[in-house]
């Protein structure tokens, strides 16, 4: 049995889903901060960072995560910092957050390796150039949004340029303050 990677994405209307909470000094603000999840929508992440059995971080990501987790207290930053991390970096060479290894230089390589070695969910927080490559690569399996009500109007989209995905819905559930948590399986891309 082979691991299931999924991407898993807050994403606004016009795709974007970079910098979501305002950490990376991309000048599209905290545009997820004005609303509310709603407890529905924080059971699902809650759920899904509990049924996670690894994750893949870029280094963005990575640098904002491990800034973060680690001095967070309770039951959702111990899981984030004790599950197992895999980092797509070319300028990071010893990362120190918590049960991160490094992946290789060819990252569909080693993700697909990974998904031999962990048979469960390998969830993608975040990490756009990581998600390009590996949609490119036909490896990411499902595809979690929590769509907000805003377009930005630029920033990085989920989907690259040229990059062709069919997905079949398997999830759409309407949470608070005009969000939709949507979840898709991937299919093999049209002939």
């Amino acid at each position: 049995m082979t691991g299931k990677i999924v991407a898993t994405q807050y994403i606004s209307l016009d795709g974007v889903i970079e910098d979501p909470v305002g950490m990376e000094d991309s000048g599209l603000g905290d545009w997820t901060g004005p609303f509310s999840r709603g407890p529905v929508g924080d059971r699902f992440k809650e759920d899904e960072l509990r049924g996670a059995d690894a994750l893949i971080l870029g280094r963005k990501t990575y640098d904002g995560f491990a800034a973060v987790w680690p001095a967070v207290p309770g039951d959702y930053a111990d899981r984030m910092n004790a599950l197992p991390k895999y980092l797509a970096s070319r300028t990071i060479t010893a990362p120190d957050w918590s049960n991160t290894r490094l992946l290789g230089a060819d990252l569909c390589a080693a993700a697909r390796e990974l998904k031999t070695r962990v048979t469960g969910t390998i969830l993608i927080f975040g990490s756009g150039s990581v998600c390009h490559d590996l949609l490119r690569g036909g490896l990411v399996d499902e595809v979690s949004l929590i769509v907000y009500p805003v377009v930005l109007g630029r920033g990085t989209r989920l989907f690259p340029e040229n990059a062709r995905t069919r997905l079949k819905l398997i999830e759409h559930t309407g949470l608070k303050d005009g969000l939709l948590l949507l979840r898709y399986r991937t299919l093999p891309d049209l002939a």
